[in-house]
């Protein structure tokens, strides 16, 4: 916890055209967290309107940060308090910040006409409760529930990839963009995606009639996790962010979520929220006709 002690007094002569008003004249003390700050003619103070309010809330963020607090007074009492305060819903709505608290409206009255140009320092007027006081939204209406069916083949479906960690070179990872209907992935001539070191043909991605892409193996193929929604015959169905392992090479599978089926409100398996009735399969419209969903 900070502690700070403070016992400061100041004095400000005018020059010019206000050298006839009295000196502008306060204290500082502190004896702990709360510092007191106590000024003569709060007129007198910088700043205007809601800008000044709007800097004033990075400082009073800070000083709550730290349990600090200040608090401003004038002859008629407090006029701002900063930093570690309790502040009503009327007064964030008013300051824009749950860190700065108004004082009185006698010890604000100095402000409203400063003498500084006869600008105003106005504070906004907090919005008005629309009425009737009911709920906006009814939820007794049955609402259809929201789906990740897109354009098939939308989304940007990719594969990430890099050689395994252990005979990794430093390079930075490749992406290849899956192919409308079927991506091979192997070191053979005849696979769309080569990658040394594994069979001519290891394995490959459909893209299949319901706009699932999943994955088949012919060698040896690892990863998964939680970002696999399930098995179709001895496919996998893939989803954003499945892990996939061939031989030294570490693959990972991308697609927008707006376009990832599988869950409702977006592809994702596991996390928050993560039990999730399954949304309803892919409607047959577009070029890709539609198929059941055996899970």
């Amino acid at each position: 916890m900070v502690r700070l002690d403070i016992d400061l007094a100041f004095s400000e002569e005018e020059t010019g055209t206000d050298a006839a008003l009295p000196p502008f004249e306060g204290t500082i003390t502190a004896a702990g967290s709360e510092v007191r700050v106590t000024i003569s003619d709060p007129s007198r103070l910088p700043g205007n309107g809601r800008r000044t309010l709007g800097e004033l809330s990075t400082v009073a963020d800070a000083l709550a940060a730290r349990g600090i607090s200040v608090r401003v007074e004038g002859p008629d009492g407090p006029i701002l308090h900063l930093g570690e305060v309790k502040s009503s819903l009327l007064q964030r709505v008013v300051t824009g910040s749950p860190h700065i608290r108004l004082g009185s409206v006698a010890a604000l009255a100095p402000l409203l006409t400063r003498r500084n140009g006869g600008q105003a320092l106005t504070f906004p007027v907090p919005p008005g409760t629309p009425l009737p006081l009911v709920p906006t939204v009814n939820r007794f209406v049955p609402r259809r529930i929201t789906t990740t069916h897109y354009t098939p083949g939308s989304g940007r479906p990719r594969l990430i990839f890099a050689v395994g960690s252990s005979s990794w070179d430093g390079s930075r990872p490749r992406e290849f963009d899956l192919l409308p209907t079927k991506t091979v992935i192997g070191s053979g001539d005849e696979a769309d995606l080569r990658l040394p070191g594994l069979a001519p043909v290891h394995a490959e991605i459909r893209h299949e009639g319901d706009d699932e892409y999943v994955l088949y193996g012919f060698d040896v193929v690892g990863g998964g996790g939680a970002a696999v929604e399930g098995r179709r015959g001895n496919g996998r169905i893939l989803r954003t962010g499945a892990r996939i392992e061939l031989g030294d090479w570490r693959l990972a599978y991308f697609r927008a979520e707006w376009a990832d089926h599988g869950r409702p409100y977006g592809g994702r398996v596991g996390g928050e929220l993560a039990r999730q009735r399954k949304q309803p399969p892919r409607g047959g419209t577009g070029p890709l006709a539609a198929a059941s969903d055996p899970d």
